[in-house]
Formats: C-alpha cells, sequence, structure tokens
C-alpha cells in the first residue's frame, strides 16, 4: 500500500502510515483556527493579477544598457538571468531589492548539506524538527524518531519542498537548527551575497528572512555547479519505499511545471519553486544550451506566470547572447614563448609559454557586439599559485566574465634565472612584500639552443664552401688566361720562324 503525495497551494500531508495521527491532529487546529477571527484579508485574484500587469512597467536595468538587447517586460516584483559559469548578468529587474524568497530558500540549506555531510548518513527527526512547522505548512508526515538517509531528505526538501525534512537537514549539519541558521547566513556572505539575512531553513514567513534575486541567483550558481545536487533537483517525483526507520511506501511530486514536463523546455538542469502569501510565487530555474549555463530566478510573480516568465527569459537569453573563449581572442596579454627561454620540467623543449590566459575562461557577450568592443581591466588583487593577475570584461560597466593571467610554475630545473614580469611583458606587475610570490622557474631551452648551432654550424659550412667554389672557379679562370696567353705567344712565335726562308 502506497499513497502519492500531493501538495495543493503549497500546502500538502502524507495520509497513510504513522503520519495519520499527526494529519488528524492538524485537520482539527486547522478547523478550529477557521472559526478565529484572526486572519488577514487578503486580496482578492483580480486585484493581484491587476498587481501584477502594473509591474510590467517597472523599470528593467539591462534594457537601459547602450546596445544592449532589450528583454522582455514580465509581471515579476524582480527577476534576474545570470550565466552561472561567467557572472555575467543578461537581464536585471530591481536584482537588489529584498525580497521573500520562500521555499527557494532550501537551495541554499541544500548546498551547505552537500557540502558538509555525507549522502549516506542517517538523519533523525527530532521533536523540534517535526512540530517547530506550522500548521498546514508544507511537508510530508515524518514523525518523530524516524530517520532517512541525507540523500533522501535532500530529495524530499527539493522535490516535495518539506519544511519538517529542511529542519532534520539543518540539525543533523550543525546540531540545532539556530546554529545551522547561522551557518547559512555566513555561507551566502562568503558566496557574495549583501542583500541577505535568513531566520530558518525553509523559507517560512519571517518578517527578517529576505534575499535579493541577485543574491540568490549567486546561490544558484553555486548549487547548480554539483551534479548530484542538479540530479536531485531536476527529479520530476520521488518515491519513498519502506525501511526499518521508515515504515511508509509514498511518492513525493515536483510542483516545478519545467521540471514534471507540464512545460516542456530543453536544456533545463533542475530548479526549486517557492510559495507564501507575502512572497507570492517565487521561483529559481537553471537550463544549459549552446555553452551557457543561465540561471533565472523570479520573485513576487503570480502563478503561473513565473513559469512563463521563466520562458521568456531563458528564450531572450540563449537567442541574443553567445559564449566567447578569452583566450582564443585575447591578443594585448598573451605571451608566447619566444628564442631561448621557456617553462616547464622538460628542458629539452616540452614546456608552457611564461605567461598565459586560462583557456577555459569565456565571456558572454550579445550577439551584436564583437570582443574588441569590450573594456577590459587588471586586478591584481588575486591569489593562487600561478595567478598573477585577473583580466576583467565588462561592456558599459556590465560585467560579461574574467580570466586569470597565469605564470607556469615547475617544481625544478637545470638551468635556473630570476625573472620579473614587468620585462616580460607590457603589462606592469606590482607586488608587495608581503604578497606571495608564484614559484617561476625560466630555463634555457636546450633543444631550441641545439638547433640552433646545428642551423649556425650548417650556415658556417655552406658559406665556406660557397667561397671555396667561387675561389676555385676564379682560379680555374685564371688558369685557363695563362694557357690561352702561353698558346698565343707560341703561335706567335711560330709565325715569326715562318716569315724566313731557309
Amino acid at each position: 500500500m502506497f499513497s502519492i503525495y500531493n501538495k495543493t497551494g503549497g500546502h500538502a500531508r502524507r495520509t497513510d502510515g504513522p503520519g495519520k495521527r499527526r494529519t488528524a491532529v492538524c485537520l482539527l487546529l486547522g478547523f478550529l483556527c477557521l472559526l478565529t477571527p484572526s486572519f488577514p484579508v487578503y486580496a482578492t485574484m483580480e486585484q493581484l493579477q491587476a498587481e501584477a500587469e502594473a509591474r510590467k512597467s517597472l523599470s528593467i536595468q539591462t534594457n537601459e544598457i547602450e546596445d544592449w538587447p532589450a528583454g522582455p517586460a514580465i509581471g515579476a516584483e524582480a527577476a534576474i538571468l545570470m550565466d552561472a559559469n561567467t557572472g555575467a548578468i543578461l537581464y536585471a529587474k530591481n536584482i537588489h531589492e529584498k525580497c521573500y524568497p520562500a521555499s527557494t530558500t532550501k537551495l541554499l540549506t541544500c548546498l551547505i548539506a552537500m557540502e558538509r555531510g555525507n549522502l549516506d548518513d542517517m538523519v533523525t527527526f527530532s521533536h523540534d524538527a517535526v512540530f517547530s512547522i506550522p500548521v498546514g505548512a508544507s511537508n510530508m508526515g515524518m514523525d518523530e524518531g524516524e530517520s532517512l538517509t541525507l540523500e533522501q531528505c535532500l530529495y524530499g526538501v527539493l522535490v516535495g519542498s518539506a519544511n519538517e525534512v529542511a529542519n532534520a537537514v539543518g540539525e543533523y549539519v550543525s546540531g540545532s537548527i539556530d546554529d545551522f541558521v547561522a551557518l547559512m547566513n555566513e555561507r551566502a556572505t562568503e558566496l557574495g551575497c549583501t542583500g541577505s539575512h535568513f531566520m530558518n531553513t525553509n523559507g517560512l514567513p519571517d518578517d527578517n528572512h529576505y534575499t535579493t534575486a541577485y543574491d540568490l541567483a549567486l546561490i544558484s550558481c553555486a548549487f547548480f555547479q554539483n551534479e548530484m545536487l542538479c540530479k536531485i533537483g531536476n527529479t520530476p517525483r520521488y518515491h519513498f519505499e519502506p525501511t526499518p526507520t521508515q515504515p511508509d511506501d509514498f511518492y513525493v511530486i515536483n510542483k516545478h511545471r519545467l521540471i514534471n514536463g507540464e512545460i516542456p523546455y530543453e536544456g533545463i538542469m533542475g530548479g526549486k519553486t517557492g510559495y507564501t502569501d507575502l512572497a507570492r510565487e517565487t521561483l529559481v530555474t537553471c537550463a544549459e544550451r549552446n555553452g551557457m549555463k543561465l540561471v533565472c530566478v523570479i520573485f513576487k510573480e503570480e502563478s503561473p506566470a513565473q513559469f512563463t516568465d521563466t520562458v521568456e527569459l531563458f528564450d531572450y537569453g540563449f537567442n541574443n547572447f553567445q559564449v566567447m573563449n578569452i583566450s582564443e581572442n585575447e591578443d594585448k596579454y598573451q605571451m608566447e614563448s619566444s628564442g631561448f627561454l621557456q617553462t616547464g620540467n622538460d628542458i629539452f623543449g616540452s614546456s608552457k609559454p611564461i605567461l598565459s590566459i586560462d583557456s577555459d575562461s569565456c565571456v558572454i557577450l550579445p550577439n551584436t557586439l564583437s570582443f574588441d568592443e569590450l573594456d577590459s581591466e587588471i586586478d591584481y588583487s588575486v591569489s593562487g599559485e600561478n595567478h598573477i593577475a585577473r583580466i576583467n570584461y565588462t561592456y558599459h560597466d556590465t560585467s560579461l566574465g574574467s580570466a586569470y593571467l597565469n605564470v607556469a610554475t615547475d617544481v625544478s630545473s637545470t638551468y635556473e634565472f630570476d625573472t620579473n614580469a614587468e620585462t616580460a611583458t607590457d603589462i606592469s606587475v606590482e607586488r608587495t612584500e608581503t604578497e606571495p610570490q608564484p614559484s617561476t622557474t625560466i630555463f634555457v631551452n636546450v633543444k631550441k639552443v641545439l638547433i640552433g648551432i646545428l642551423l649556425f654550424a650548417a650556415a658556417v659550412i655552406v658559406f665556406f664552401i660557397v667561397r671555396a667554389l667561387v675561389a676555385n672557379h676564379a682560379t680555374g679562370r685564371r688558369r685557363r688566361n695563362r694557357v690561352r696567353r702561353k698558346q698565343r705567344r707560341r703561335e706567335r712565335r711560330r709565325s715569326d720562324f715562318d716569315d724566313f726562308d731557309f
């Protein structure tokens, strides 16, 4: 016997097994709550749709960039389309406005769990994890004392949007929900978030629980760099089978329409839905095509427009922008090996250029622009074994990507020289005494030296051969001239004798 876990209006409950007792209690409490006059009166659907329609006239910041492709007018309060590989922002609408993220918060919860946990570990549901969520909030009916693997929990959080499972994951990682929330804020700061503050693991309503479209895009970019999280977050439904620590057989269903097949779209890598009465519909989605991995964040929209907005923005991004490899197009900062000096471990020529641009780095730029039209700036405040600088590319102050300028590093070498990057290129590299210096070895390329010596010797030999041939030719001509002169003298003597009559 199994059941299908259905979510309606963002609230759900598993309806069989040990969860039945809690279901009956929750239904009774919900009925009693309906009898009280304490619920606020919310706007009608017509009013909400009218507000969404009015939001279409809000300013789209990227549309103000000169020669930038015009983005679509959507009903979301805030939205962003960001390339996950470069961080380039292709579409921006109120991306720094503080908004309620609702269940899209769970992307950060699962990211931290994946970074710090083990998928095979067992996660036990405490009293606080189960009973701290409000009546009617999205859950999958887990009971106190039951256990799931961390991997199953991530499916419960990302596919089923179960709030009590997010709490249990937080307790597993940090020991308590409060400590995990502190870790969430710390991790968000590490990712570059400046407009966010989290108060819980799941996005349930709290005045001090907020983020921005830009910050959530940064979190989502990190999330979608993890293959396992992409797999889980792109699952249409997941089957929980009975185990000794969880006796029920049931499914959880993903409400994300671009994931469950209701709205087919090529290249979807995963996502997360969210809804509260104050946040309205929120949505995060990732799609990959043509070398671009785009993350779309939608805040405060009305259903089902959060899905159609996402499709519009993905179409806008994939149709109007292109990926361009930096090392294949940049010629201002590239320094190829020259002469007899190279770097590497092999003194016979298997070596790298002294300075080179990271070959995997790209920029995202509109189809109407060329690479030469981009502005570039050198940033020397970088760290790493072989990074000496980072080249940042912008167009009208809009960041489109970056690449590291690397200096080759070696372990050992026979012929070592002290090198200064200022003499190797036009780039002026300034370093303080406290900055770590990359270990760089420049050696004489013996192979090229030997080839040069052989070529020089061959040229010398050819020169002497030619000189000898020329000299021999001149000597032979003089010898022939002397022979001819002798012959002429003999002939004159004979003619003189012929004049006498003996």
